[in-house]
């Protein structure tokens, strides 16, 4: 599925690493299984030689990772950034949660990455091993032949919905150029819109009463940066993972949901970590939705240095007794 190879990553992080540019490239490399896809930070082109891996298992963003990775980083960190790994890396500028100065990012396109679940659907369990390209080729421990599939039925939910194949920010671009998207990635959130009050309650008390408080969305989320979060701070009284009655769970999301509002880039990471499948993508995209019908349309992360609606305050914002008049 991926147009630009591994080999060739490999080359471009070879030759950056020999002239000095950086001295350690932010990667991917195998985790237990094919599909098990990890961040790893190598140090070396031995090291890359040996684990680095490039195929349609590769969906993290690295973009949260550089927080962390350049505070410690002697040197520039090399930071290979899909399209829409751009947009929470500009972002996270504004936000100025990590030095530009200590990155070095180059962007490379991205066709879709692929869905674990989905792919079981079709080829079922006791995968032992996955080979990735035009097709995707599938062994398992309970069939006699391969299960070939075509990579687009197995796409991630928001590369179904992707909003842009192009970079919005880089050092060095490999491979063609794409183009913002006229995406459908709000026609979910219309269909919620549509139902009553009460069948929206009961989709959302569904779904998030699956949460088992493993935090992965925040852990992921590019959003979520702060140094202590309330929900690991033992004197909130919101610290506890498991859930204290019926409605704290839906309170842990509402409440994140409304934290990153207007700073949320829709990268799809909290949906894509989660070990439930809850569609928590869904919440932020109704924030965004509402933004851009409310304040006109803005996408974070589009500009360094951008202000979001929520934080740029002028005489002609929205009334909150307008919203309820839309019964929005």
């Amino acid at each position: 599925m991926q147009k630009i190879t591994r080999d060739a990553l490999i080359e471009k992080a070879a030759a950056l690493l020999e002239n000095g540019t950086v001295s350690a490239v932010l990667g991917w490399k195998r985790g237990e299984f094919d599909y098990d896809v990890t961040p790893a930070v190598f140090n070396s082109i031995d090291e890359m030689k040996e684990g680095f891996v490039w195929n349609d298992f590769c969906g993290a963003n690295f973009s949260k990772y550089l927080v962390s990775k350049t505070k410690k980083a002697e040197g520039k960190i090399l930071v290979f950034l899909k399209p829409c790994d751009t947009y929470s890396f500009n972002q996270l500028l504004t936000e100025h949660r990590f030095d530009r100065e200590k990155v070095y990012a180059v962007g490379i396109p991205c066709e879709g990455m692929a869905d674990i679940d989905k792919i079981r659907e079709i080829a079922g369990d006791g995968i032992s091993k996955i080979e990735c390209g035009e097709k995707i080729t599938v062994t398992t421990l309970y069939a006699d032949e391969p299960v070939v599939i075509e990579c687009e039925k197995v796409l991630e939910g928001r590369c179904e919905s992707c909003k842009s194949k192009a970079h919005v920010a880089y050092d060095e671009l490999m491979g063609d150029e794409g183009e913002v998207l006229d995406s459908n990635r709000f026609d979910e959130v219309a269909r919620l819109e549509a139902m009553s009050a009460e069948e929206r309650f009961a989709f959302w008390q569904n779904e998030l009463s699956k949460c088992i408080r493993c935090n992965a969305c925040r852990d992921i989320c590019p959003a979520c940066t702060c140094e202590k979060c309330v929900f690991g701070n033992p004197n909130s009284g919101v610290e506890n993972k498991a859930i204290s009655d019926s409605f704290e769970e839906k309170m842990f999301h509402i409440i994140r949901a409304f934290h990153v509002a207007g700073r949320c880039t829709d990268c799809g990471e909290c949906s894509r970590v989660c070990p439930q499948n809850i569609p928590l993508h869904l919440l932020n995209r109704k924030f965004i939705k509402d933004i851009n019908s409310f304040y006109g349309e803005y996408q974070a992360g589009a500009e360094v240095g951008s202000r979001a609606p929520l934080v740029n305050y002028t005489t002609e914002d929205l009334e909150p007794g307008e919203v309820f008049a839309k019964g929005e």
